[in-house]
């Protein structure tokens, strides 16, 4: 990647290192949904449970694309964030799996936490150090800084993988994935980050 790609991509992580602080303040809400408009930097979003929310981008917000990715992209050292739901043997059953850039890995926390994706979900951001194949599907194991898990992938989980983004890529009938947004008082939310689907992807997240 070319210098200005990495300065690119480290002040990306560094946006999701503080965007990922700011989610755990009071106030700051997670958004899911499809974009329906775009007004310069207001978007009208409508959210996973089916309310229409205005988002507004603070100056020099940082876009970042999720492209369609395979489990073929994950290779033992991949630094991943698994969406997941936990099971009776201990193991993590993935809903979903997002590939970090490598310049992120360092920067974005290695981490294993409770998640809202759906009741009782998980989040882990981790290092890849094993993959098989089974038959219940890909069986992984990632390490993050002070545990390891052991992920089971069925067939059909969604894979993306992160890439720098533009405002290009907010547009009508994209989906997006707000880690932390602001509540404004008159009600609109406000964001420094966001993260849009490119190409039909959607984020698993």
């Amino acid at each position: 990647m070319k210098s200005t790609g990495w300065r690119a991509a480290l002040a990306l992580a560094a946006t999701l290192v503080a965007t990922s602080a700011l989610a755990q303040q009071p106030g700051m809400v997670r958004v899911r949904g499809t974009i329906e408009k775009v007004d310069g930097s207001t978007l009208t979003v409508k959210s996973r449970d089916g309310s229409t929310l205005t988002v507004k981008l603070a100056d020099k917000a940082r876009v970042t694309a999720l492209v369609k990715a395979s489990l073929a992209d994950i290779k033992v050292g991949s630094f991943i964030g698994v969406t997941a739901m936990p099971q009776p043997d201990g193991s993590q059953k993935a809903i979903g799996l997002h590939i970090f850039m490598d310049a992120q890995k360092g920067v974005v926390p290695a981490r294993f936490s409770q998640w809202d994706r759906q009741p009782g979900s998980t989040m882990t951001n981790a290092d890849v150090t094993s993959t098989v194949s089974s038959v219940n599907g890909q069986v992984m194991m990632i390490k993050y800084a002070d545990g390891e898990k052991k992920v089971i992938v069925p067939p059909g989980t969604p894979v993306v993988k992160y890439a720098p983004g533009s405002m290009s890529d907010l547009k009508a009938g994209a989906q997006i994935f707000i880690l932390g947004a602001k509540k404004m008082p008159d009600g609109t939310l406000e964001t420094a980050g966001i993260n849009v689907g490119r190409d039909g992807a959607a984020p698993p997240m």
